[in-house]
């Protein structure tokens, strides 16, 4: 499909948003404000803005315990955010849930899921309730390489093939199974391949190239509004941290580290791209930058500013209430 110039320019902002929110949480965790550990999407961000851009609000998307950037490009509250991650009534989950559970049903946000492949029964789940409800929605299930491993990959998967579900599965293969390899893990050169023993069309794209995964991601999401079934889409990509916030992610060959992120940096290639056609000036760049600055600084004030959790009431929504009459 062809973009827009602020199509374009619309995308950038959002990849610097979500690079902008993590490197403010990872601050966040350095200085001890930040409750539990954090796994952050530097680097990522392109898989998260193509896939999810052109997506309805009443979509679902059920993500992963990387699921910041996916969340935020869904159109998540980043004062709630912040929130959340540090441990406020303000939060999400008021402060209870923390990094890795972040959800919002009003904008089909069915939660980011701490277990391996965990999402990917939800949204399958999710798309057999869309089949059987007549709804004009599809579901995204994002995931790691390493969840091609798991049975619930395999199980959803199937069933979501069999009963020609309205899902889009994204592995986003950042090349690492936490410190594990992918090579090591998976005898394919393109993960994708996977998809044929389920009957379902598979497409390999540089994750790092948010038009060419923007364009993957509409070409899935049309198939599955039509009816036609799952695709499987694997967005080859990179995390320029460790696994977690705690994870100096020195099993990585250094000149490996360096390549993906000086030549293979998702935004700053992007931005080269919109300067070198025209689309947007040097400084229409930096007023991008501090605008999406200045939003991050207001919505982390607020977090800070918010009333934290309380113990007395910690837990509550954990049991059911009987009603008065049991």
């Amino acid at each position: 499909m062809q973009a827009t110039k602020q199509e374009k320019i619309d995308l950038y902002r959002l990849m610097y948003r979500i690079r902008t929110f993590e490197e403010q949480s990872f601050v966040s965790f350095n200085k001890g404000l930040t409750h539990g550990v954090l796994h952050l999407c530097i680097g990522q961000e392109a898989s998260a803005a193509g896939c999810i851009y052109d997506l309805k609000k009443e979509d679902y998307l059920a993500t992963t315990h990387r699921g910041h950037g996916h969340v935020i490009a869904k159109g998540a509250d980043l004062k709630r955010m912040f929130a959340e991650l540090l441990g406020k009534e303000t939060g999400y989950c008021r402060g209870r849930g923390g990094s890795m559970h972040i959800a919002d049903m009003e904008i089909g946000i069915l939660g980011a899921n701490g277990i391996v492949g965990g999402g990917v029964p939800i949204a399958v789940g999710a798309g057999l309730a869309i089949k059987y409800r007549g709804l004009n929605r599809v579901a995204l299930s994002f995931f790691g390489d390493a969840t091609l491993n798991t049975g619930a990959f395999h199980e959803a998967a199937n069933l979501a093939s069999i009963w020609k579900l309205p899902v889009v599965f994204v592995c986003e293969n950042n090349l690492y199974g936490i410190s594990v390899s992918i090579k090591k893990a998976c005898a394919l050169d393109t993960l994708a391949n996977r998809s044929a023993g389920y009957n379902i069309p598979g497409v390999c794209v540089d994750g790092n190239d948010v038009m060419a995964v923007r364009e993957a991601a509409n070409e899935a999401v049309e198939r599955a509004r039509n009816g036609e079934g799952p695709s499987f889409i694997e967005c080859q990509t990179y995390r320029h941290m460790g696994h977690f916030t705690a994870d100096d992610g020195k099993y990585r060959p250094d000149e490996e580290v360096k390549y993906w992120k000086e030549e293979r940096d998702p935004i700053k290639n992007f931005a080269k791209q919109l300067l070198d056609d025209k689309e947007v000036t040097q400084g229409g760049l930096d007023s991008i930058h501090d605008e999406v600055k200045t939003e991050i600084e207001q919505a982390f004030k607020f977090a800070e500013e918010s009333e934290p959790g309380h113990v007395d009431d910690l837990l509550e929504g954990v049991y059911n209430q009987p009603a008065a009459n049991q």
